[in-house]
């Protein structure tokens, strides 16, 4: 990894994007912690700081990079854009319209990103109208009165409003004029900025005298680390004959290749989809003013410590995994297109013993992709258990980072590869 970067920062123009992302990450890091106008940072803090905040807020809190804690102008971050990202992709599948923009090329998928864009728009509006609520009713805003409430209710929300549709800009002038996904990297930036927190909460639990507990947990995360990558790169390779052909004087095809599938085909995309949608009972108990109710204790199954939670949430990564990898991959396609082309595979007669050879391999490989992420994924809620150490969502961290930072490294490197190539070119 750092032998990529090294050769990396040795071209110019790839050196231009690198400083290019890295600049736009600072305005990020600087917009998460400027406070919006009418709240009191001090006793929002101090709420965060004491535990006291519900568990919805803190997982907000690691995905933004601890904006939610300054009520900075970037307070969502990219949440609104990734849980728009999600619903758009769920209704592709199920509006036929939108399933033919997905399908159209470079054409449709502008389309798409511009519905994105104005979905992400609205549902900052309606999360940034929930964060009002929520500081009103926690009492964290300055100022008091129903005048002064409701002008200030205008400027928080617009203003968060604003700063989610700002990010997301952020993220679109890195995609292009910078490296890799830039949605990802702000995510990644984001969670990162949150590890002096995490090495001070670790200290103070080795002050505690849980010294096994902390020693056990960084051997493991490194171990998890590890294993992440090369489950990352592990892949299923199907082996492909090509038939001979002879064009005038001359004999095309008789070459044997593969098609590579991975092993993790859906990176963290079904545990991003999975915890947001669990977190949705904890955001509802988070505005519930009685959670005495049969109502309440039902939301309270939900909390990101518990055995239920991690039982659904093992379940949910698999449901994605699968929804993603039908999204991504259609047999039927693949086998046509094989065929088109004088591809076999080799024992498999073309047409629809092929599209079943190949489904079946998908879901095979499928399966173990999305047992690998719910086992990372609720490894650290088990332990945290254990160890009585808040580590629940460390697992969901540790992905996202490790699988934004080998996606920054495969990107740098067929950059550098294509760079070589012009240069054979020329």
């Amino acid at each position: 990894m750092f032998g990529t970067l090294k050769n990396a920062w040795a071209v110019k123009e790839i050196r231009n994007k690198i400083l290019f992302t890295v600049f736009i990450i600072l305005i990020f890091r600087i917009g998460s912690v400027i406070p919006v106008p009418y709240i009191d940072v001090s006793a929002l803090q101090q709420s965060v700081s004491s535990g006291s905040a519900n568990e919805f807020f803190s997982y907000l809190s690691v995905l933004t990079g601890g904006g939610l804690e300054y009520g900075a102008i970037f307070a969502m971050s990219v949440t609104p854009y990734i849980n728009s990202s999600i619903i758009i992709q769920l209704l592709c599948v199920a509006i036929p319209a939108l399933e033919r923009l997905s399908k159209e090329g470079e054409e449709g998928q502008r389309k798409l990103a511009s519905i994105t864009r104005f979905a992400t728009v609205i549902l900052a509006l309606i999360q940034g109208t929930a964060y009002f609520f929520y500081l009103k009713g926690s009492n964290f805003l300055s100022v008091s009165g129903k005048g002064a409430t409701v002008f200030a209710a205008f400027v928080i929300i617009l203003a968060f409003t604003a700063g989610s549709a700002l990010v997301m800009w952020l993220g679109e002038q890195i995609d292009v004029k910078g490296i890799g996904n830039g949605i990802s990297i702000l995510l990644f930036a984001g969670i990162l900025s949150r590890g002096p927190q995490a090495f001070a909460a670790m200290l103070q639990y080795w002050q505690m005298g849980k010294q096994a507990s902390v020693i056990g947990i960084v051997l493991l995360f490194l171990v998890v680390i590890a294993f992440i990558v090369w489950m990352t790169n592990a892949e299923r390779r199907i082996p492909i004959q090509y038939a001979k052909r002879v064009v005038g004087n001359k004999m095309y095809g008789g070459q044997n290749t593969h098609i590579p599938i991975k092993v993790n085909m859906a990176g963290v995309m079904p545990i991003i989809f999975a915890s947001s949608i669990l977190m949705l009972p904890t955001m509802i108990l988070g505005f519930m003013k009685n959670t005495e109710t049969s109502f309440g204790h039902f939301l309270q199954l939900f909390s990101t410590r518990g055995v239920f939670y991690a039982v659904i949430y093992f379940l949910l990564i698999i449901a994605f995994a699968y929804f993603y990898s039908t999204i991504q991959f259609n047999p039927v396609e693949m086998a046509n297109n094989l065929r088109k082309n004088g591809g076999a595979i080799p024992g498999i007669r073309p047409g629809k013993p092929t599209s079943d050879f190949i489904q079946k391999i998908l879901s095979r490989i499928t399966l173990m992709g999305a047992i690998f992420l719910s086992v990372v994924a609720i490894l650290p809620i088990i332990l945290g258990s254990v160890g009585g150490i808040n580590i629940s969502l460390g697992g969901t961290s540790i992905l996202i980072m490790v699988g934004v930072a080998l996606e920054i490294v495969q990107n740098l490197e067929s950059q550098m590869m294509m760079r070589h190539y012009k240069g054979f070119l020329d």
